[in-house]
């Protein structure tokens, strides 16, 4: 079994307003922040936005507390929201003169909430538009200038621009001038398919983000043939079929991540890296983990190490007749390898020749907004609920994931399904993100408190796994690095920090995408673009001012190189399966298809 350093989670400590600590310290504000959250948590919204009302009210309450506090900046700033409107105001007056001077806040590019032209064109919509964008600019601004500590900025970030795109003006029927056209045309049919939508969305407890039952592993998704060679109450391996007269002696072992489906890589013909691997001469093992309910509540990483990665090792070695494989782990896949690399030289065990890490963390220093997440009220929460149902349900972790892009993986839809009453793009990578698996409660309970929060992966021997204490620093095998520089899970800086921790020759990536689309990045694409470079530097400011230069295309390609520099002779491909693993049944297999 797995053991912890400590059950109880090391709280981060920052320094909160005293208003804040004195209030809901208090019984009356106890008792108000119990009120809030027992009424929160029986609206359907809540299956949406996971939000602790204690902690909206407490980054509210540090905002205004330390504003108020510095008087002169509070000053300046009221001027400054003054004149702006003051300009926006002179501008509309001047706009119904017959003065066509540009507005004083232009259409931003890249917000498609505002890509109608009627954004720009239409007076009444413009100066919503230009008075939202001011206010909004005005807090944020303000927001950034205030004496805050990182935490207690991070939460303050996040919680206003949870408010402001609530507040869009893109996500109201009246001022959206898209929808208003709409109602217009169909008399009012796109509002009442929208209703109609909306309590289909109730009734199931989420947003339609995709056409339901559009897309099933097996015949629109995960297509390329293979077979199931291994399975436990864990895990299936799948052997891919060759799609080459010869193969490299040394196979590829890919750990997906549990927490959704392992088919992200095999998404599709022309989107598929397993496809492409094949296609270059490498035997491929894809690992498919089993979606655990709450008869597993107690499987923990351990179990994960010994009868996912290390299991999966085993069977790849002896199917494809060699001592060395190449090793993929794609986010928590990949914090998993390190941990399984660790564990492997502990024990002087060089089977793992090479190792790619995908939008991966091993060093969990900084993580980005999810530490809004990471708190001790919050995760006492998720613990409570986890002891309730003995797994942390696919839904929750989706939503957190979810309110990180609000307004690409929420109002986007709340516009598209109820208030212009269309169906939600078949588009098969949503599909995927919103195909999630549960997390048991033990392994969740151990990875996020020394994971998250006490970052004990990367401090040599803090955790000890299977017998083994771990030292990333005894890793020695090559390493690839892959990030993306608008990945909102896993930020790039520390993904570059995490690279830095194993001692051996790495090679780091950094493309111009999220967490998915910098690795779901077809050689095809014409508009893909990374940096890529050793990491010779300390830091990774000084990394990406060391490298420049953009490359065209796919990192794919690179990839493959740096691969097959490492994947030995070819020769005949191996067979699927061998005497001691049979091929059990097709691909996907069986534990990708269940509830």
């Amino acid at each position: 079994m797995s053991k912890a350093v400590d059950k109880q989670p090391a709280v981060k400590t920052d320094t909160s307003p005293r208003l804040w600590e004195q209030w809901a310290g208090s019984p009356w504000g106890r008792c108000w922040l119990d009120w809030q959250r027992s009424v929160w948590s029986d609206l359907p919204l809540a299956r949406l936005f996971p939000l602790d009302p204690a902690e909206v009210c407490r980054a509210w309450t540090e905002f205004g507390e330390t504003l108020v506090a510095r008087p002169a900046l509070l000053d300046r700033q009221l001027t400054l929201l003054a004149l702006e409107q003051l300009r926006l105001a002179l501008w509309a007056t001047r706009q119904l003169t017959g003065d066509l001077a540009p507005a004083p806040l232009p259409t931003p590019p890249r917000d498609r909430r505002f890509s109608d032209e009627d954004w720009e064109a239409v007076l009444p919509f413009s100066v919503l538009r230009q008075f939202y964008q001011l206010w909004s600019r005005w807090l944020s601004e303000t927001a950034s200038r205030l004496d805050l500590d990182a935490p207690a900025r991070q939460r303050v970030s996040f919680y206003l621009r949870q408010w402001l795109d609530a507040l869009s003006p893109s996500n109201f029927p009246a001022t959206n001038p898209v929808v208003v056209r709409e109602t217009i045309a169909s008399a009012g049919e796109n509002l009442r398919r929208g209703l109609q939508n909306l309590l289909a969305d109730a009734g199931q407890g989420a947003i339609s983000v995709v056409p339901s039952q559009r897309f099933r592993p097996g015949e629109n998704l995960a297509l390329t043939a293979g077979a199931v060679v291994l399975r436990n109450e864990l895990m299936e391996l799948i052997q891919y079929a060759p799609a080459t007269r010869e193969a490299f002696a040394v196979p590829v072992l890919i750990l997906p991540p549990w927490i959704n489906r392992y088919y992200v890589l095999d998404i599709r013909p022309g989107m598929s890296l397993v496809e492409h691997l094949v296609a270059q001469g490498h035997t491929v093992f894809m690992v498919s983990w089993r979606n655990p309910d709450a008869s597993q509540a107690d499987v923990e990483l351990e179990d994960y190490l010994r009868l996912g990665a290390l299991a999966a090792l085993k069977a790849a070695k002896s199917i494809a007749g060699s001592r060395k494989v190449n090793t993929v782990g794609y986010c928590i896949g990949g914090t998993l390898l390190g941990i399984m690399l660790a564990h492997l030289a502990a024990r002087r065990d060089s089977s793992v020749t090479s190792a790619t890490f995908l939008t991966t963390l091993l060093d969990f220093s900084e993580v980005g907004e999810t530490s809004v997440f990471i708190d001790g009220q919050q995760l006492a929460e998720v613990q409570r609920r986890m002891q309730e149902k003995g797994y942390l349900a696919p839904e929750e972790l989706s939503a957190v994931f979810r309110m990180m892009r609000s307004n690409d993986l929420i109002w986007n839809f709340v516009v598209n399904n109820y208030l212009l009453g269309r169906e939600p793009p078949a588009f098969d990578l949503m599909h995927w993100s919103v195909d999630g698996t549960r997390l048991p409660r033990a392994m969740q309970e151990y990875y996020l408190y020394n994971m998250y929060v006490r970052n004990n992966l990367s401090r040599p021997g803090a955790l000890t796994l299977l017998g083994t204490p771990l030292d990333l620093g005894r890793v020695r095998c090559p390493a690839y690095f892959v990030a993306g520089a608008e990945d909102h899970i896993v930020p790039w800086q520390t993904a570059y920090r995490s690279a830095r921790l194993l001692p051996g020759a790495t090679r780091f990536v950094l493309g111009r995408a999220g967490h998915i689309t910098a690795v779901v990045c077809p050689a095809g694409g014409r508009r893909n673009q990374y940096i890529v470079g050793d990491c010779a530097q300390s830091d990774a400011d000084a990394w990406l001012a060391a490298h420049t230069q953009s490359r065209e295309g796919s990192w794919w390609l690179d990839w493959v190189r740096w691969l097959a520099a490492r994947s030995g002779a070819k020769g005949a491909p191996p067979s699927l399966g061998n005497q001691r693993h049979p091929p059990l049944m097709s691909a996907p297999g069986q534990y990708v298809l269940e509830g």
